[in-house]
């Protein structure tokens, strides 16, 4: 995928994983960018260990993956932060 791609499916990703997490608020566009971004990593990751595909490019079920992982992200950066 090219870096455009990246940039917009990580944007939309962390857009939504923010908004599934409640920190929809706090965060701006750069930092749901940023987001979508690990979030695709980490639920490629996920997706990987459990037999399945991670992100295969610009489309529907990477953007699943994505916003996932994204939560994942969100998530575990709650946990860590308030304990």
């Amino acid at each position: 995928m090219n870096f455009l791609a990246w940039i917009i499916l990580g944007g939309i990703a962390g857009w939504i994983g923010s908004m599934f997490a409640n920190t929809n608020a706090s965060q701006g566009a750069f930092l749901n960018i940023i987001v979508g971004i690990v979030g695709a990593f980490i639920g490629g990751l996920v997706f990987n260990f459990f037999g399945g595909a991670g992100v295969t490019g610009f489309n529907l079920y990477s953007l699943l993956v994505a916003v996932i992982g994204s939560v994942v992200l969100i998530s575990v950066t709650k946990l860590v932060t308030k304990g």
